[in-house]
């Protein structure tokens, strides 16, 4: 068993295609390199493009041995604002983690929306237009991880910056275009997006 006093648990809710199962496992690839124990996986449904997914992370300072699925999670990233209609994203969420959302909306807009069913900190970031601005696309993925390290302090910024721009060089090690364009939304997200 793990240290459970030590372990910091994200739940990742994303439609297909949109890159939340890739963040999750660059979540637990930036974690480890940084010496940490480290679990990422996704849960898998109907694997079609659009179709709701869910996936893990379970990070920690010392080895772990559980390999169930996320109950309890300190913090849960919403990749699509658009899944608070049809998924309970923040079932189990603690109140002392955050719930970290791509929407244009507010926190407070966001809060509306849950009616009472989280009173913990609610973070939004516009990933979109991040990602439109730093890739030219819509790729929410690349923002949403930048918002989940400074979020949750998991990581240390400058490791993780580090480590990312090397998982880019090897993901897309003929396309330097796409490493400088996520490299970008990574530091844009880490330089404008404030926590509350």
């Amino acid at each position: 068993m793990c240290n459970v006093n030590n372990m910091v648990e994200f739940r990742w809710h994303g439609r297909g295609g949109q890159g939340a199962k890739t963040a999750c496992l660059f979540l637990a690839e930036a974690a480890f390199n940084s010496g940490k124990d480290v679990q990422g996986f996704p849960e898998y449904g109907p694997e079609r493009m659009g179709a709701p997914i869910t996936a893990y992370n379970r990070i920690s300072d010392s080895h772990c041995k559980v390999h169930s699925n996320i109950y309890f999670p300190d913090y849960v990233v919403v990749v699509d604002d658009t899944l608070l209609k049809t998924v309970n994203v923040t079932k189990g969420l603690s109140e002392d983690g955050a719930l970290i959302i791509n929407t244009h909306k507010t926190a407070d807009e966001i809060r509306k929306e849950l009616n009472g069913r989280y009173n913990g900190r609610i973070c939004t970031v516009n990933a979109e237009k991040i990602s439109l601005e730093t890739l030219g696309k819509y790729f929410p993925n690349t923002p949403m991880l930048a918002a989940a390290v400074k979020v949750s302090h998991v990581i240390e910024t400058e490791q993780f910056i580090r480590d990312m721009e090397e998982s880019f060089k090897k993901k897309f090690p003929t396309k330097p275009r796409l490493v400088e364009g996520n490299m970008n939304a990574i530091r844009k997200t880490l330089e404008e997006f404030e926590v509350e």
